[in-house]
């Protein structure tokens, strides 16, 4: 390696590791012990029976791979199948297929958007957001966390001609919390702006069929653009856009991490049409997904854990510092639990947490584990 790039890249780990930010990638055996408090399968489903059964079904009626792009020969029957039942889940004409949910907010942004655009985004957005705007070379505005009145004030000064854009997660990956769907779609309808959610982790979890924080209750008249992902409380992988005629067209035509990757492998279209089919059979996980969630709030408050306001499956304990959260998480990890440690740049400096998820999988003694496992990091600090 040229002796310039070694430098370089030695300086930059050498000051990530300074500031206590390092990632560090463990590698899971299929029989790990470790109690998942971590990952986003909110309904339990990836690990299901089922949808294995399913994906290997899938694969050996269409193959292990797609072999081409949806434009050239790997759009197959199952992936429209597909397509159309997320249509019908979200209440939309259409839905379009990714490889990835980054890559639908990547290429949906940048087919839509450009120098001419101003985009408009919740500072608390995730990084596909701010990078598909960045990627389409659009003058990109931030508004502070759900604060409608800021969001108004940026788009008044807009220029009036210049089509507007305005972008917010539905639940926030990080804190929990869901936008004001309802609200924002009356601010974007005074300013005359589209509004585009990502709601990857509302679906299957939030609305009244697993639908999302968008879902049928906020049609395309209010949300004319919805990003969803499958490898969450689905428990596949892959994501897709949902809108009008018109929008989905457009994408097909324009959206580059679209047109030019690789469809997605039919056994993971056929494991999806598997959990959209259980998520309708099967309401209990999500009351039993709710239920883990109020009897973890009830405990970790009574315990005096420093708790994020969120009512979805992600519940942040807010610790502030790096050093805590690695101490916290590595005595969790010995405990046999595994939660997220985040810090910087993932979340602002100052706000490093233990990000907790909760799945319809926990049953009461893993919960009771986490529970005790908190409660003895937060003794060993607390006099």
């Amino acid at each position: 390696m040229d002796e310039r790039w070694s430098r370089r890249l030695a300086a930059r780990a050498e000051a990530r590791r300074a500031e206590g930010l390092w990632r560090n990638r463990p590698t899971l055996a299929p029989d790990a012990s470790l109690r998942d408090f971590a990952g986003n399968d909110y309904l339990g489903l990836a690990a299901d029976p089922r949808l294995a059964e399913a994906q290997a079904e899938g694969a050996r009626r269409f193959g292990a791979g797609a072999r081409a792009s949806h434009l050239v020969c790997g759009h197959l029957a199952i992936h429209e199948t597909l397509e159309h039942r997320l249509a019908e889940l979200t209440g939309r004409p259409r839905a379009l297929l990714f490889s990835t949910g980054y890559m639908a907010n990547l290429g949906t942004l940048q087919a839509l958007c450009d120098r001419h655009t101003p985009v408009f985004q919740d500072r608390l957005n995730h990084a596909s957001l701010l990078d598909g705007a960045r990627l389409a070379g659009a003058p990109s505005r931030r508004f502070h966390h759900r604060d409608l009145d800021d969001l108004a004030r940026l788009l008044a000064r807009a220029p009036g001609d210049a089509p507007r854009l305005v972008a917010s997660d539905g639940v926030f990956s990080m804190d929990g919390d869901t936008a004001d769907i309802e609200g924002l779609a009356g601010t974007c309808r005074h300013h005359g702006a589209w509004l585009m959610i990502d709601d990857a982790h509302g679906l299957g979890v939030l609305g009244e069929r697993g639908d999302g924080c968008v879902g049928r209750a906020h049609g395309p008249g209010d949300v004319p653009i919805l990003v969803g992902t499958l490898g969450k409380a689905l428990g596949s992988a892959g994501a897709f856009v949902a809108g009008s005629e018109t929008l989905i067209e457009h994408l097909i035509q324009f959206a580059r991490p679209y047109v030019y990757t690789t469809a997605q492998p039919p056994g993971v279209a056929a494991a999806t049409l598997a959990a959209l089919d259980i998520l309708a059979a099967e309401p209990e996980r999500r009351a039993r997904l709710f239920d883990r969630i109020a009897r973890f709030r009830r405990e970790a408050a009574t315990l005096g854990l420093p708790l994020a306001e969120s009512t979805t499956p992600i519940q942040p304990i807010l610790l502030g510092d790096n050093a805590t959260v690695m101490r916290w998480a590595g005595r969790l990890h010995e405990a046999g639990l595994r939660v997220g440690a985040i810090r910087a740049p993932t979340v602002p400096r100052g706000e490093a947490r233990l990000r907790i998820t909760l799945s319809a999988a926990h049953d009461d003694e893993a919960l009771d584990a986490l529970l005790e496992g908190l409660d003895a990091c937060r003794r060993e600090v607390t006099p």
